[in-house]
């Protein structure tokens, strides 16, 4: 049975961080105005759930990524 701090790459990153919280508000947002029948405002949460792809992605690039040089971590 493995370690899994042996195991690198979990997304265990502020860029993964970053990412998934984004996503997370964006999808709750758009869920909980669909209830309440607001459609512009689903639109914009779901607009978010990109947004926070694009911004994991840009944080990666710049090193805030698994194993990234200002990552922190010792991945």
């Amino acid at each position: 049975m493995s370690n899994i701090s042996d195991e690198g790459g979990h997304g265990s990153s502020p860029a993964a961080w970053a990412a998934v919280v984004i996503m997370l508000i964006g999808f709750a947002i758009a869920t909980a105005f669909l209830f309440l029948d607001v459609i512009p405002l689903v639109w914009l949460g779901a607009a978010l759930i990109p947004v926070g792809l694009v911004v994991g992605g840009l944080l990666k690039a710049v090193g805030f990524g698994v194993g990234g040089a200002r990552s922190g971590g010792s991945h």
